[in-house]
């Protein structure tokens, strides 16, 4: 693979949910970084690159370190379209998707039908109604309308098309709740956007104790002053947390020699660190109550800003909790600022939660964020797109592990 044409190239994810808001797959982004010019990458070879950077990533990562155990939706480009490049996974976990801006030749048609009669899952991206994609209907399983481009009337309007199509329809770009609420009301069987993080915000809504309560623990897990007796003393005070942790010491995840009946024994076979990690976990699961994706979301900050702590100059464990509190706006459904006031963190937190960037933290959230919602504009000079796709891998595949054992 051409290192100075592939290493141009983003990796990411974004989550696409079924109607009842649980994850049914993620769809795999990869876009091509700002220097592309200065790095020589044109429409055509951008084309092979990303074509190449996905071969990359199923043969040398795993899907499994990308998506886990769910349905992973892979953009088309030109290169396998034409056959210039096999596809290099298998039908069970992948959703190939066609973008709107293919041409549709024989060619293209031929090479579609060969993956349906593969047993591949079709999707069309960005779908508007033309006479000339109306073989790839024939063969699709999903369309995906983009809400954004199109007015509530033309919404309608091509959703009334379909109805006739042995399809169903996935609602991309829903930024709202009252977006999703529109499109569950036309009939979409699949949703994909951040709308998730961004709830209707209730401010006359006390924040219950016992999550002030956990988010209190949390804030004190993190505190990189805090010794072994410290930490027992804080787990054994909240007897959920406490049981909670036991239970998970004596699961098959952990593996101990042998069971232990108290934190101190968990802490003496594992250590400080890793039982402050777990007990994090276990702990911020308790204030999730909304889409089990919220909690996905916000490991997924918390192990990349963590990663990516140094390059910012900031404290790793600092970036974990910044990270792991920075959804806490849609989980509580109250605004951050009303959350902060029942917090005991530091002013640089409390700033860069508020997304301020006016610190190190700030700075490294407001990347972490842009980088997850694909609006990253340029890197630092000090990280590189191979330090970051490293990371964001790194980062999902321990999500991944993560919450299969918790």
């Amino acid at each position: 693979m051409s290192e100075n044409i592939s290493d141009s190239i983003l990796i990411a994810r974004q989550p696409i949910f079924d109607k009842k808001l649980n994850v049914y797959a993620y769809e795999l982004l990869f876009r091509h970084s700002v220097s592309d010019i200065e790095s020589g990458v044109t429409l055509f070879n951008g084309d092979l690159a990303t074509s190449q950077v996905i071969n990359y990533t199923f043969m040398e990562f795993g899907i499994d370190r990308v998506v886990g155990n769910k349905r992973a939706f892979i953009n088309l480009t030109h290169s396998f379209l034409t056959g210039d490049i096999p596809i290099p996974f298998d039908n069970s976990q992948v959703v190939l998707e066609i973008l709107e801006d293919i041409t549709v030749d024989e060619q293209v048609i031929k090479t579609v039908q060969e993956f349906v009669d593969q047993g591949f899952t079709i999707a069309l991206d960005d779908f508007v109604h033309s006479p000339e994609f109306q073989p790839l209907v024939s063969l699709a399983s999903i369309i995906k309308l983009d809400i954004l481009a199109l007015s509530e009337q033309e919404l309608i309007n091509e959703v009334e098309r379909l109805k006739n199509e042995n399809v169903v329809l996935l609602a991309e770009k829903v930024e709202t709740e009252e977006q999703y609420k529109l499109c569950q009301q036309l009939g979409f069987t699949y949703f994909q956007g951040y709308f998730f993080c961004k709830p209707t915000l209730i401010n006359d809504k006390p924040i219950p104790e016992s999550k002030i309560a956990v988010l209190q623990v949390l804030h004190s897990l993190q505190d990189p002053d805090i010794t072994i007796d410290d930490i027992e003393l804080l787990i054994r005070e909240d007897v959920s947390l406490s049981f909670k942790l036991i239970r998970f010491l004596n699961s098959a995840a952990v593996s101990l020699p042998r069971k232990v009946d108290s934190v101190r024994q968990g802490l003496l076979f594992l250590g400080l660190n890793t039982i402050k990690s777990w007990a994090t976990l276990i702990a911020f699961s308790d204030i999730e109550s909304s889409t089990s994706e919220l909690m996905t979301t916000a490991l997924v900050r918390a192990k990349l800003c963590n990663q990516l702590a140094k390059s910012f100059d900031c404290e790793p464990e600092a970036a974990f909790m910044l990270g792991l509190f920075s959804p806490l706006e849609a989980i509580l459904q109250k605004p951050m600022e009303a959350i902060l006031q029942s917090l005991p963190i530091e002013e640089d937190m409390k700033e860069a939660l508020l997304l301020k960037g006016n610190n190190p933290l700030g700075e490294l959230l407001i990347f972490v964020i842009s980088h997850e919602q694909g609006s990253l504009m340029e890197l630092p000079q000090h990280i590189s797109i191979q330090q970051l796709n490293a990371a964001y891998l790194a980062a999902t595949e321990w999500v991944n592990l993560t919450e299969s054992s918790l």
